[in-house]
């Protein structure tokens, strides 16, 4: 490899540091919701205030950094050569300090002096010009000033040399010029744009976006972004992006695991590319400053999504979902152990993460996919037999809603992966009945104030929770201390909950501190709090507890958290348990003869 990762990082670094700038290393991937965006998106991002006017609390002006970033929209399309969902920017600023002439002289010194491009090879863009904003003559001119031929300069509309963040305003935007070079270095002649590609660009961000348009900031600045995964990929004369070090090693454990050589292309190229790529974000997002861990809402069904797609793509290697693991450890301990020392720091959490999720997917991945080939048969079977009833019938290709919704419900299929799996069918999804199935199963799981009790002193949000956190409790009692543990009582209000349960002696403060840690770790996990109404006797056959028998009618109301939890009940409760709080047991006493009591609260 002509240029390693590491060599790649360290010269950018080294390069802007002897121009006066400082290294801020990378911060969060997680969006701190100032731009409405869930993770950064850019490297940029995180320095929006800066951008902005405010002073940076090193008190420097330049700045200089590597910046993990993410992107959502290209999950659907990694599998290729190209995408991924995890990546880096490599960046430098300058806040208000210099400008147009040093950022060209500069980019174009790093591209022809470090990285050895041929100057007469170098195509740049800048901003055509519009209403809002004139034609960048000046930085055109300085361009001209390197060296650049004036038939190497082209002038774009704004959607191709201006940047902003869509939709959002009062967010510092400006004029762009972005520098190409031929693909194939060896070709005499290359054609732009058709035998180029963008290498980086120079964003010189002067104006503010307001309602009306723009606005010009009180200082000019500078926000250079070129792609450290595509410049790796162009500087050592790839074209597959699974073949740089970055994911090398990663891929060439999964062939060992495999048994399947990734040059024999196809869906097994594919299936590595994908379980290498989700992987790898997978690593950085538990293993992030901010943490992230699966869940059914926001970045946490990203995550989820991205691993259970990892998974079903392991299944389809013949090999088990620890090869997660496997390709994980190689991310943290190989690739990313010098630019990254949090993920070393955070291993064994981030590796126990992600088997617990990969176990609990697997658990329901095959019958899951059973349910889909159901699916998939049974709309195959009509479409035959009402073809041969009538020649001009149009065949059915849409999986329904509610058949969608059950293997979300059921089996733990994000609708992206059903859409996925239809897609390899030649299928669709009836999204529109999925949504409408989901907005039932939730009217279903809330219960008006007032229909149930549940030793609820009041049915406001906070008693609600304590009543979900009673049932983590009575499942964690269970696992501690004896199965036959059950409760016996219980009293919620909005600051506190009681609850008795039979058991012959005071619980050691190890056993206390056991059942919390139970309960919490169920907490963080945020787990579905799943209702389904059934026969009694259905009920029992899938081993819900029920405490007080004799209240039950023919129908009973069940509440699911996982596996973990499964009990009849009139509710209400939380849809997942991520919403909890902190659960903290403030004092175990005696009730009466065999019966202990807890008082807990959420914090």
């Amino acid at each position: 490899m002509k240029i390693t990762s590491k060599e790649l990082r360290q010269k950018w670094i080294k390069f802007y540091e002897e121009k006066g700038h400082l290294d801020i290393g990378a911060v969060s991937l997680i969006g701190d919701g100032s731009t409405g965006v869930m993770f950064n998106v850019a490297g940029m991002q995180p320095l929006m205030p800066y951008l902005l006017g405010k002073p940076h609390p090193s008190g420097k002006k330049r700045l200089c950094n590597v910046q993990g970033c993410m992107r959502t929209v290209d999950i659907d399309s990694v599998g290729d050569a190209s995408h991924f969902t995890f990546f880096e920017m490599m960046g430098n600023w300058s806040l208000g300090d210099y400008f147009k002439e040093e950022k060209t002289a500069w980019t174009f010194e790093l591209l022809t002096k470090v990285f050895g491009l041929e100057k007469d090879k170098l195509c740049v863009t800048v901003f055509e010009g519009n209403e809002a904003a004139p034609r960048d003559n000046e930085t055109a001119e300085y361009l001209k000033q390197l060296g650049i031929k004036e038939d190497h300069i082209f002038y774009l509309p704004k959607e191709d040399n201006w940047w902003e963040l869509e939709g959002t305003v009062g967010t510092p935007c400006g004029p762009d010029n972005e520098w190409f070079y031929p693909l194939d270095r060896a070709k005499k002649n290359p054609v732009f744009p058709d035998d180029y590609v963008e290498i980086g660009n120079d964003v010189y961000m002067q104006y503010k976006k307001t309602e009306g348009g723009y606005e010009p900031l009180a200082n000019k600045n500078v926000d250079t972004g070129f792609g450290f995964d595509r410049m790796l990929l162009f500087l050592n004369g790839l074209s597959d992006g699974y073949k740089t070090d970055l994911f090398l090693p990663a891929i060439k454990k999964i062939e060992s695991l495999s048994g399947v050589r990734y040059d024999d292309g196809g869906e097994a190229q594919k299936a590595m590319r994908i379980i290498a790529d989700h992987t790898r974000t997978t690593v950085m997002l538990i293993g992030d400053k901010q943490g992230v861990l699966p869940s059914n809402t926001g970045a946490g069904y990203i995550l989820r999504r991205l691993m259970r797609r990892a998974i079903r793509y392991c299944k389809s290697l013949g090999i088990s979902s620890e090869a997660m693991s496997a390709v994980a450890k190689i991310f943290i301990e190989e690739v990313y152990d010098e630019a990254y020392p949090i993920l070393k720091e955070k291993e064994n959490y981030i590796l126990e993460e992600i088997a617990k999720e990969a176990e609990r997917f697997e658990t329901t991945l095959t019958q899951g996919m059973k349910e889909f080939e159901k699916c998939v048969n049974g709309l195959e079977r009509k479409n035959e037999f009402m073809s041969k009833s009538n020649p001009n019938y149009v065949k059915e290709t849409v999986i329904g809603g509610k058949a969608a919704f059950r293997l979300y419900d059921t089996y733990g299929f994000p609708l992206e992966l059903t859409e996925e799996l239809a897609a390899e069918k030649g299928l669709t999804v009836d999204t529109v009945g999925f949504n409408e199935a989901f907005k039932e199963h939730q009217e279903k799981s809330r219960v008006l104030p007032g229909q149930f009790k549940g030793g609820l002193e009041s049915h406001s949000e906070k008693a609600t929770a304590y009543h979900t956190a009673t049932h983590l409790l009575n499942a964690a009692l269970k696992q501690v201390l004896s199965p036959d543990c059950n409760q016996k009582g219980s009293n919620i209000t909005d600051e506190r909950m009681r609850y008795d349960f039979n058991f012959p002696r005071p619980m050691t403060d190890e056993e206390i501190k056991e059942v919390e840690r139970i309960v919490n770790e169920k907490i963080k996990e945020d787990i579905p709090v799943v209702f389904k109404e059934m026969s009694l006797e259905e009920a029992r056959a899938q081993h819900f507890v029920g405490v007080f028998d004799s209240k039950y009618g023919e129908v009973v109301k069940t509440y699911a958290i996982g596996e973990f939890s499964k009990e009849m009940c009139g509710g209400p409760h939380v849809e997942h348990t991520g919403v909890l709080g902190k659960f903290r047991i403030v004092k175990e006493q005696s009730s009466s003869a065999g019966i202990r009591r807890i008082k807990a609260v959420l914090e």
